[in-house]
C-alpha cells in the first residue's frame, strides 16, 4: 500500500509546478522539504525574475524582430552539444524553444504573471552568427521578480493542501530512495529539528527522527550544487582553468547536491556534471543572508574590464557578452578577480543588481520607485554598495582610484598606475571621434540603437576621465557560484534514466536544476540567460503532467 500517489522532493519552483500539475489532475502528493517553511519557493524567490521568451508582444513593441528559427540558431550555437550524453538535452532544448516561442507567455499570463515592458539583452555574444549569444533582446523581467513567479504556483499548491490533495512536510530531509524490484517505491530520510531560520539562512542539521514514505512515484526537484563549494571544485572542468579557491555563493548553503548523490546511488544516470554556470561579476553582499553571500552586478556594456594586473580583457569579453568565456579567460590569468573601471555616469545608468531583494521597485511592483530607473542618479541599492561594499572604490583622480584598488587587494597583485593609465587614455582617445577600431565602443553605439538600452541600460559614450562624468568608480569582481547545468538524465516525459543503460527508471522522475533543467543539461555548455526559471517551469510542468497521465 502506498502512503501517497507521488512524493515530490524539494519545494523550489520546479517542485511547486510539478506538485500543482499533479494535484490539478487529482493525484495525492506529499511535498518534502529539508528547510523550514520560510524557504518555500527555493532559489527562485531570490531571483531577478528573468524569463526567456521568443517573439513576444514586449519585443515587438520595442521593434525587436525575433523568431523561433533565430532563437534555435542562438541556442544551439551557444550550447555546442558534442557528447553522446547530449541526446536528450538536444531534444529538451528543441522542446523548450517551442514552448518559449509558443504557449509559455500565455500560460503564465493565465496565472497572473505580468512582465516589465522593457526587454533586457543578456549574453550578447560578440562572435559570429552561429556562435554564442542572443542575437536580440529576450530577457523578460517578471513584474514582481522572483516572488512574482513563485506566487501563483505556491498559491495553487496551498489551494491543493486545502482540498486535501497535497501534504507539505518541512524539515524532512531525504537521504535515499526506496527501490523494490528495480522500481522506485518511496523515500527514506531524517526529520530535522524545528528551525526558525529565515529564508536563506542556514538551518540546523540535527536529526530528531527518521521517516519512510511509500509512493507510486518520486519526483526529484532538489536543485543543484552551487552552495557546496567543495563539490563545485570537485566537478570544476579544466576548460575553465584551475578550480578557484575563493568563491562567493549566489545560492544558500542548502543547495548542496546531496539529493543528487542519493539519486545516483540508487542507480540513476547523472550526466554532464562538469557543466556549470558561475558568474564573474560577483560582489560581497554588505548585508549577507547566508555564508559568503554574493550579489551579481548585471552590467551594461560600457565599463572598462581589467584583469587583476590592470590589463584590459580581450575582445569580445565585454560586460554582459560572454559569461563563461570570461570565466575561462580569468582562469588563465593566475588570479581569481577582475575589475570594472567606470564613472558615476555609467554606474547610474548601467549597474543593476541580481536578486529580488536588490530590486525593490520591480519586486514590490512600486511604480513610483520604478520611475527612478529612467531618472539620473544612482539607485538606492547600488548606492548602498558604493557606501558599504568591500569591493568598491570611488575617487576623483586615476592615481587615487588605483591606490584604492591596491588597498582592497593588499597589493596581491600590485596594479601599476602606468598600466591602467595607458588603457584608460587609449580608450578615451577613441571616444573623441565618430570612428573607432575599439569594438567595445562599436558595441556600445550599437546597443544604443535599441530603444530599451538607450532608455534605461546604456550610457552615452564618454571619456572615463571626463570630470563631468565622474567621480571614477572601480569594482573588484569575484567569482560567484550559481547554477548546475548538468544533472539527472531524463527523457521528454521527465522520467529519469538508469545508469546501466536499461532505459527509464520505473517510478522515478526529475525536474528543474536537478535534471539540468531537462534531459541532464538542455543548456549544453552555456546559457542564454532567462532560461533557468523557465527551465524549472517547463520541466516541472512536463514531469507533473506526464506522471499524472501515467498513474
Amino acid at each position: 500500500m502506498s502512503d501517497t500517489d507521488v512524493v515530490v522532493v524539494g519545494s523550489g519552483l520546479a517542485g511547486l509546478v510539478a506538485t500543482a500539475e499533479l494535484a490539478d489532475a487529482g493525484k495525492r502528493v506529499v511535498l518534502l522539504e529539508q528547510e523550514p517553511e520560510a524557504t518555500f519557493g527555493g532559489q527562485a524567490w531570490w531571483s531577478f525574475g528573468g524569463l526567456f521568451l521568443v517573439d513576444s508582444p514586449e519585443q515587438r513593441r520595442l521593434r525587436v524582430r525575433d523568431s523561433l528559427e533565430l532563437a534555435r540558431q542562438d541556442w544551439f550555437g551557444t550550447a555546442a552539444f558534442d557528447r553522446p550524453e547530449d541526446h536528450w538535452p538536444r531534444q529538451w532544448a528543441e522542446a523548450y524553444l517551442q514552448f518559449a516561442a509558443g504557449e509559455k507567455r500565455a500560460w503564465l499570463r493565465e496565472q497572473g504573471v505580468g512582465f516589465f515592458p522593457v526587454v533586457g539583452w543578456a549574453e550578447r555574444g560578440g562572435y559570429t552568427a552561429t556562435g554564442h549569444g542572443n542575437s536580440v533582446p529576450r530577457f523578460h523581467i517578471v513584474w514582481g521578480t522572483g516572488p512574482g513567479i513563485v506566487e501563483p504556483f505556491a498559491r495553487r499548491v496551498r489551494a491543493a493542501v486545502d482540498r486535501g490533495l497535497v501534504e507539505l512536510r518541512f524539515r524532512h530531509r531525504v537521504t535515499s530512495l526506496v527501490v523494490t524490484g528495480g522500481t522506485v517505491t518511496g523515500v527514506r530520510g531524517e526529520v530535522l529539528e524545528p528551525s526558525d531560520a529565515a529564508r536563506g539562512e542556514a538551518s540546523s542539521r540535527t536529526a530528531v527522527g527518521d521517516f519512510e514514505l511509500a509512493a507510486q512515484a518520486v519526483v526529484v526537484t532538489s536543485g543543484g550544487i552551487g552552495g557546496n563549494h567543495d563539490l563545485v571544485r570537485r566537478n570544476w572542468p579544466a576548460r575553465l582553468g584551475p578550480a578557484p579557491q575563493r568563491l562567493l555563493s549566489g545560492v544558500p548553503a542548502h543547495v548542496d547536491g546531496l539529493m543528487l548523490q542519493a539519486t545516483e546511488d540508487a542507480g540513476a544516470h547523472l550526466v554532464n556534471r562538469d557543466r556549470m554556470w558561475h558568474y564573474t561579476e560577483g560582489i560581497a553582499n554588505h548585508s549577507p543572508v547566508w555564508a559568503r553571500h554574493g550579489i551579481r552586478i548585471l552590467p551594461g556594456p560600457s565599463s572598462l574590464w581589467l584583469d587583476a594586473t590592470g590589463q584590459r580583457l580581450p575582445v569580445p569579453l565585454f560586460p554582459g557578452f560572454d559569461t563563461l568565456g570570461t570565466l575561462a579567460h580569468i582562469g588563465q590569468t593566475g588570479y581569481e578577480h577582475t575589475w570594472f573601471v567606470s564613472t558615476k555616469k555609467i554606474v547610474e545608468k548601467e549597474f543593476a543588481l541580481s536578486g529580488s531583494e536588490q530590486n525593490p521597485d520591480l519586486t514590490g511592483r512600486d511604480l513610483k520607485l520604478l520611475l527612478g530607473r529612467v531618472r539620473s542618479g544612482v539607485s538606492a541599492p547600488v548606492q548602498a554598495f558604493l557606501d558599504r561594499g568591500e569591493d568598491f572604490v570611488t575617487a576623483t583622480t586615476l592615481p587615487e582610484l588605483v591606490a584604492g584598488m591596491n588597498r582592497i587587494t593588499g597589493g596581491a597583485p600590485e596594479i601599476a598606475l602606468e598600466t591602467v593609465h595607458h588603457e584608460v587614455v587609449a580608450r578615451d582617445r577613441e571616444v573623441d571621434h565618430p570612428f573607432t577600431k575599439d569594438l567595445q565602443l562599436t558595441a556600445i553605439r550599437g546597443a544604443r540603437g535599441y530603444l530599451g538600452d538607450k532608455l534605461i541600460r546604456v550610457a552615452p559614450p564618454h571619456r572615463l576621465l571626463d570630470p563631468e562624468a565622474g567621480p571614477l568608480i572601480a569594482v573588484r569582481l569575484n567569482l560567484l557560484t550559481r547554477k548546475t547545468l548538468g544533472g539527472l538524465e531524463t527523457d521528454l516525459s521527465g522520467r529519469v534514466l538508469r545508469a546501466d543503460g536499461g532505459g527509464p527508471f520505473p517510478g522515478l522522475y526529475a525536474a528543474g536544476e536537478a535534471s539540468g533543467f531537462g534531459g541532464g543539461g538542455m543548456h549544453g555548455y552555456r546559457s542564454l540567460e532567462g532560461t533557468f526559471l523557465g527551465g524549472c517551469l517547463f520541466s516541472g510542468r512536463v514531469a507533473g503532467r506526464a506522471l499524472a497521465a501515467a498513474l
